[in-house]
């Protein structure tokens, strides 16, 4: 009696433990559903932010290039260098307009002379003025004066030239905007085949995963029905996922070249471009251009310069001559403040002449002389650059066309063999290695054929930018 009483109250005990560890298994549950809830939420909610933070939007390459030669800095900066050269220009027209100037001064002395001179600008001298005493000791003496000045460039030949060579400057200017533009337009061109290849990179590796998860399919199969070994198995599994994280990077270079592309043209905020067309062109040159034409904007840039240079050297042996100014001046003179009695007025002539300076002119010159002779050297030297690039670029796109001739046959003959070895690992007769290598291979030759093709279409823009031409 006392044993039965004593299982039924350990009976009772252990069903009261067992019931606290369901309440408490119960609770934990709950509670791991409402956290598993609250992460649901949080992921939501961080999803739709990132979403409303990167937007997708369809780009074509005209619209691009647009873009980027409305809004990119490079371009803004030029620009302001060129309206810089341009107002540099407009104030060499002082060499034609006249100059004015107002003022009013306030004088006091005690000195014989200015104290005899205020009274004949003011009209104010009398009889006893001239008496020896007030002369040698006068008092002292104010005279306020209003002048107004005129000044009159008539022959200046040395500002002349300056003025011709401003004017070069500011067509320097503008050859150099239209460069910075040429190359900015090259550079949006390689980056948005940088974004074409991204893309054609992602169904190149999809196109991988999706035989390597047959592959992977087929040798599950096998393994759970014993014709393999687990090491087969982890071998499929391994690639698949090698592939899975090939596939993350990649579409991360998608927004990596949509970055680019959006800092080109100027944009603001995360956008993820899309391209129209992702097949990448193979395009040729259209006009095969064997020399670099002597008209490309960098190189009449570089001409402006030797031109102005060549006129301020002019400028420099014309300040040798004589200089012809026409001057003149209406002035108010009075012994109060504020006072506007006596006037007087003078105009005149001066022809004045630097006969010599020191030898400055002398060394200026040949200063000048020899930064004219440094930026003909330097314009030879970039045309003689610039054509062993254009030859080098034409040999680059005739490897690069035939490098995609090749790899397209590779990718034929690699294709037929994953084919053949497909058929054979279903058989039995190949193992999954072997399978798995030719997949590979397969992929590594359609990224050589992405490679080349971008190769080609980047060389091509290349040559164009070298033997592009001025609009002038």
């Amino acid at each position: 009696m006392v044993r039965k009483l004593f299982f039924e109250a350990q009976g009772l005990r252990y069903n009261s433990i067992a019931h606290i560890k369901n309440r408490k298994s119960h609770n934990l549950h709950i509670k791991l559903q409402l956290i598993f809830l609250f992460a649901t939420i949080m992921l939501l909610l961080v999803s739709n932010n990132i979403q409303a933070q990167t937007n997708s939007q369809p780009l074509k390459l005209e619209d691009a290039i647009q873009a980027a030669i409305t809004k990119n800095r490079q371009v803004i900066l030029a620009s302001v260098d060129e309206k810089i050269a341009l107002s540099n220009y407009k104030q060499t027209e002082a060499i034609y307009l006249p100059q004015v100037g107002l003022s009013y001064t306030s004088l006091n002395s005690n000195n014989p002379l200015n104290a005899f001179g205020f009274k004949l600008q003011q009209r104010s001298i009398s009889q006893s003025d001239f008496n020896p005493d007030f002369l040698n000791n006068p008092s002292t003496t104010s005279d306020f004066s209003t002048m107004l000045e005129l000044q009159q460039p008539i022959i200046n030949m040395d500002m002349l030239y300056k003025r011709k060579a401003a004017a070069k400057q500011t067509e320097l200017y503008q050859f150099k905007t239209q460069r910075t533009k040429e190359a900015l337009t090259f550079e949006v061109e390689k980056a948005y085949l940088q974004l074409q290849m991204a893309y054609d990179a992602v169904t190149v590796l999809e196109d991988a995963l999706k035989t390597t998860n047959a592959v992977y399919t087929f040798t599950n199969n096998y393994y759970k029905q014993g014709l393999i070994q687990k090491s087969d198995l982890l071998n499929a599994k391994l690639r698949v996922t090698t592939i899975e994280t090939n596939i993350a990077k990649a579409k991360s270079n998608i927004q990596n070249a949509s970055d680019y592309i959006g800092l080109l043209m100027g944009s603001e905020g995360t956008v993820i471009y899309t391209v129209e067309n992702t097949k990448q062109s193979e395009k040729s040159v259209a006009e095969n251009i064997s020399q670099i034409p002597s008209q490309r904007a960098d190189f009449s840039a570089m001409q402006k310069a030797i031109e102005a240079t060549d006129l301020m050297i002019i400028s420099s042996k014309k300040s040798y001559l004589p200089k012809l100014n026409a001057f003149g001046n209406f002035q108010l003179n009075d012994s109060h403040i504020l006072g506007f009695g006596a006037n007087s007025w003078m105009v005149g002539v001066r022809l004045s002449w630097d006969i010599f300076k020191g030898n400055k002119t002398k060394n200026t010159i040949i200063t000048q002389t020899l930064e004219r002779d440094k930026l003909k050297e330097q314009l030879v030297q970039q045309k003689e650059q610039s054509q062993l690039e254009l030859n080098k670029a034409y040999r680059d796109l005739t490897d690069a066309e035939f490098d995609m001739k090749q790899q397209k046959v590779a990718i034929e003959q690699a294709a037929e063999a994953l084919q053949i070895l497909q058929n054979r690992y279903q058989q039995g007769l190949v193992n999954t290695t072997d399978v798995l290598m030719a997949a590979t291979q397969l992929a590594q030759q359609k990224f050589s054929l992405l490679q080349a093709q971008y190769a080609a279409n980047t060389t091509n823009a290349y040559i164009q930018f070298l033997t592009s031409t001025d609009k002038k």
